[in-house]
């Protein structure tokens, strides 16, 4: 039998057998067990309606190999593996298919749609579980968890609940990002800036009463539609004998105040700034302390309201290119120059956010932020890399209040009641039979859903259990180690901690080692646009999962982006085949019936002792 082993290795003969092998006979399953200690680490979860890639499968190789050295070392490891629900992009692939039925999501009406959503998830919701059992991990298949599950659902409306009875989340207008393709607000970090070429417009505005004018500039010019006043900075001379005066806005023959306001630059641009409080966060606060009052002069659709007079209608950047021949047609343009700018766009679809104010819910996050902060600065979070620390930091340093609230049906909703005849707010875990103020029954739930990472900020605690106190919390919380990219920090490191220091009391890992990108052989990275992709489980499928895990690890340093070649890939599984032929040479010169209990250490010659030493040692040390 033996001399019949092939020459050469195929994975694809042993690798499923032998995986099914560990799951079936509960090799991966963590136990309570009071006599060792635990270790553990929580699957950053990726979502339920997505397909595996080479990040993923860096990150839960790196995990992988935590996790095995762990249990080897005698340690009750348990690894807890999961998916998240991915609101904005389960919800946006769900309106997609049901569009191809010519159906729309309002036809469906909530109820329907959210049937819509769960088939989609049942069906393709555990495609990226199988793609991750390919590469071999070793996480406990029966502690699996969904962020929509029944307990983790319990979790988040328990938190909303608790952080709103303390103050510390409010309702209120506040400028947000706004995606007019995703029709919902997106929190600060949903949205990425990119640099792009652009131009910067100075416009003339009349002084009332007079040959004055003052020229202000802007890279925005159909949000001056929307300008409520001019401001200048107090303390600079060009200006002092305007400030208390009236401008004539262009176009709009409007007449707005001239403010004074520290917020000016005197060195930017001419020194003189527009105000448009309802598009624009710093505009929004200058607006809030001279009492200007509101004009929203765009839809969530990214077309001009009605306050836009003889714009309304046109799409913001129709309305920008006719404002611009306007403005140079009646003399109120003064120059166009270049700027470059950076613009923000939607993460998930690319599109260019807007500011806007709007009524949503926001989390206070000063006081949340604070004992985070703390938390690093004390030692008591390392990050490796340590430099990723100051990205860390930083954010917290300069946190704005997190809105929460989403205009999505997919995802944990609000449990937020309001009262059609008096407009009271209600809070509560199950719906209240009649208002709290006035006692009418005419009450309706809101619309909207929570941010998706309100709920996977809960993932360390949430997953074992909490609020209830299970076995699994007492015993596997708080974590260990949290292996993730460093792009997310501020998305989801940063929220974990402040979630876990808020509900729990102490911080939910002690390490959090950060991977890098895995980039084409050129160093670009992967991407559908560019075509440069490649899928794991082919390269799993025609070299094996042990040479594609060998290549991710090898060569390769925390919080580094690294380059994969494929030829590396060979290498790996060249390299697996010479291990295959040296136990093949082995097995092939021994007589079938040896046992282990018949090798007499005394009998055996000093390069195999030589061979054993290094082994015991190697294990030694690791």
């Amino acid at each position: 039998m033996l001399e019949n082993l092939p020459k050469t290795y195929n994975p694809k003969d042993f690798e499923d057998r032998i995986y099914q092998y560990w799951n079936d006979n509960g090799h991966f399953v963590a136990h309570i067990d009071e006599n060792k200690k635990p270790f553990t680490i929580m699957m950053p979860p990726p979502n339920v309606t997505g397909s595996l890639h080479m990040g993923h499968a860096l990150n839960n190789t790196i995990q992988d190999i935590l996790i095995r050295w762990k249990r080897m070392e005698g340690y009750s490891a348990l690894w807890l593996p999961g998916t998240d629900h991915a609101s904005i992009s389960t919800e946006a692939r769900v309106v997609n298919k049901i569009k191809s039925e010519g159906k729309t999501k309002e036809g469906l009406g909530r109820e329907g749609f959210l049937e819509e959503a769960w088939d989609w998830t049942h069906k393709y919701g555990n495609t990226i579980k199988n793609q991750l059992k390919k590469l071999g991990v070793s996480c406990d298949w029966t502690r699996d968890r969904f962020t929509l599950d029944e307990g983790l659902s319990k979790a988040v409306e328990e938190v909303f609940i608790r952080l709103y009875e303390k103050g510390l989340i409010y309702r209120g207008d506040r400028i947000i990002n706004w995606c007019p393709s995703c029709r919902t607000a997106i929190s600060d970090a949903e949205v990425e800036h990119e640099d792009s070429k652009g131009s910067i417009w100075h416009i003339r505005y009349p002084i009332k009463d007079s040959e004055e004018y003052i020229v202000i500039a802007t890279t925005r010019p159909e949000t001056m539609l929307g300008d409520l006043a001019i401001a200048v900075n107090p303390e600079d001379e060009r200006y002092k004998d305007l400030i208390g005066k009236t401008a004539i806005l262009p176009l709009m023959d409007r007449e707005i105040p001239i403010i004074a306001d520290e917020y000016v630059e005197m060195e930017f641009g001419t020194g003189a700034v527009k105000i448009t409080p309802s598009h624009d966060p710093n505009d929004f606060e200058v607006g809030e302390r001279h009492g200007l009052g509101q004009c929203i002069i765009m839809n969530e659709d990214a077309t001009i309201s009605e306050n836009g007079g003889v714009y309304q209608g046109l799409e913001r950047y129709e309305a920008r290119k006719k404002i611009v021949e306007d403005l140079k047609e009646r003399g109120y343009l003064v120059e166009i120059k270049d700027h470059d700018n950076a613009v923000g766009h939607c993460e998930r679809c690319s599109t260019v956010v807007e500011p806007l104010i709007s009524k949503q819910w926001f989390v206070k996050m000063e006081p949340l932020a604070k004992p985070a902060l703390e938390a690093y600065e004390k030692g008591e979070l390392n990050f490796i890399p340590p430099r990723f620390g100051k990205v860390y930091a930083n954010w917290l340093e300069n946190i704005r209040d997190w809105c929460i609230s989403r205009q999505l049906w997919w995802g944990h909703r609000l449990p937020v009641y309001y009262c059609n005849d008096c407009d009271e707010i209600m809070v509560a875990r199950t719906r209240p039979e009649k208002c709290t103020k006035c006692g009418s029954s005419d009450l309706y739930q809101d619309n909207d859903t929570l941010d998706t990472w309100f709920s996977s900020a809960l993932w360390p605690f949430s997953t074992l259990g909490w609020p209830e106190n299970t076995e699994d919390l007492q015993y596997f919380f708080p974590t260990d180690v949290l292996v993730t990219g460093y792009d997310i920090i501020f998305f989801w490191v940063v929220r974990m901690v402040f979630s876990s220091i808020e509900q729990m009391g102490e911080i939910p890992f002690k390490d959090v080692f950060l991977t890098g990108l895995v980039r084409d052989s050129q160093g670009r990275k992967m991407s559908k646009s560019l075509g440069n992709g490649i899928d794991p489980l082919e390269v799993i499928h025609e070299y094996g999962a042990d040479a594609l895990r060998f290549t991710l690890v090898t060569g390769n340093t925390p919080g580094n982006d690294m380059r994969f070649y494929m030829e590396r890939v060979e290498a790996n599984r060249n390299f697996a085949n010479k291990l295959w032929n040296a136990t093949r040479f082995v097995l092939m010169n021994l007589d079938e019936d040896v046992s282990k209990e018949q090798v007499s250490f005394d009998n055996l010659e000093e390069e195999d002792r030589w061979i054993l030493s290094k082994l015991n040692k190697t294990i030694k040390e690791v």
